[in-house]
């Protein structure tokens, strides 16, 4: 376990890196803004979005375009963000965590499933062997290194929905070990890796530029999502918590908390699913998947999109920055993430 948790955290270094350089993946960000003093200290002191009144005070100021000054603005939001080759070895550490820890959990999967069909078994007598122990702490670890991560990464829109999952499936992860519930943890743990890895696959993918596999892996990642988290997750887990175990055992002080948890993922993957469906509309009207909404690099059309009529308190909005996405659906061209 020890070798397999320092190949992990060696990967972006060691294998991510020379395999972008590889497909070509250059280690250049996004153009960066002309150094102007003023503008620097509007943009570390005030804000990093002027509105009208403030655009139209520093145009007259430095007798510069509005639209130029939106553009420094923008150039200098996008020169903080990570680069594609950045963001392809992050993805690619991600990659290599899900797809190892989800094939970790499988081994286990099967002695749960034969578990289950006993409910009764879901509450009791459930032997936590070395490795499964070795299993919950490596999840445990990873997802308080994300719920940690999202306060120093860029801020998205998804950042509250994403803190809330975190949150709640730390709960989950520690709840259902500390009252020796491994059985139940195990599968949902395996039911949501099952789809996470593809998702990275999709990102690494839309980063080295090649869209149709990126389209391939995102429609599959899809069909998983939906089918494991609105198919397996409710009709088979939450029915067998909620129900079924209320019936054979009834309701004990922990019992709420934990199927509070539950039902508070179950509504997120229901709004997840939602997105993903739409992008995947969007993808088949368009021919290729289109730009994640949280994107955190804005696109060169966003600027066409913010026009004069902003300085007289009349904003248009791009549609990158009018709709919502989740963490679970990705940059491709979606500009990512995670």
């Amino acid at each position: 376990e020890i070798r397999c948790f320092l190949f992990l955290w060696n990967s972006p270094r060691f294998i991510a890196k020379p395999c972008a350089i590889n497909l070509g993946i250059q280690d250049s960000g996004p153009h960066r803004a002309q150094p102007n003093a003023i503008l620097e200290k509007v943009f570390t002191s005030i804000t990093k979005s002027p509105d009208g009144k403030r655009l139209e005070g520093l145009s007259k100021q430095l007798d510069w375009d509005v639209r130029k000054i939106q553009r420094w603005f923008r150039h200098r939001r996008n020169q903080d963000k990570p680069t594609t080759l950045t963001k392809f070895c992050e993805s690619m550490w991600r990659f290599t965590f899900y797809l190892s820890i989800f094939f970790y959990g499988i081994r286990f999967l099967w002695t749960v499933i034969l578990c289950l069909l006993t409910v009764l078994s879901l509450f009791v007598f459930q032997p936590l062997t070395s490795r499964l122990y070795y299993y919950y702490i490596l999840e445990l670890a990873f997802y308080w290194s994300l719920m940690f991560s999202q306060f120093t990464d860029i801020k998205r829109k998804d950042f509250l929905i994403m803190f809330v999952h975190h949150l709640a499936t730390i709960g989950l992860i520690t709840f259902s070990y500390m009252n020796n519930m491994v059985r139940v943890g195990t599968l949902v743990l395996c039911l949501h890796d099952a789809s996470d890895f593809l998702l990275e696959a999709a990102k690494l993918a839309n980063y080295a530029k090649y869209q149709r596999l990126c389209d391939a892996f995102f429609m599959l990642f899809g069909v998983v999502f939906i089918v494991t988290r609105l198919g397996i997750y409710p009709f088979w887990i939450l029915n067998t918590t909620l129900f079924e175990s209320w019936e054979l055992i009834g309701p004990y002080p922990s019992w709420w908390l934990f199927n509070g948890l539950l039902i508070t993922l179950q509504i997120l993957h229901i709004i997840w699913s939602y997105l993903i469906v739409r992008i995947a509309y969007k993808a088949l009207v368009r021919g290729k998947v289109s730009k994640d909404d949280r994107s955190d690099v804005e696109s060169s059309s966003e600027e066409e999109d913010v026009t004069s009529n902003s300085t007289k308190g009349v904003f248009s909005t791009s549609s990158n920055g009018s709709n919502r996405i989740n963490g679970h659906v990705a940059s491709g061209q979606w500009t990512e993430e995670e």
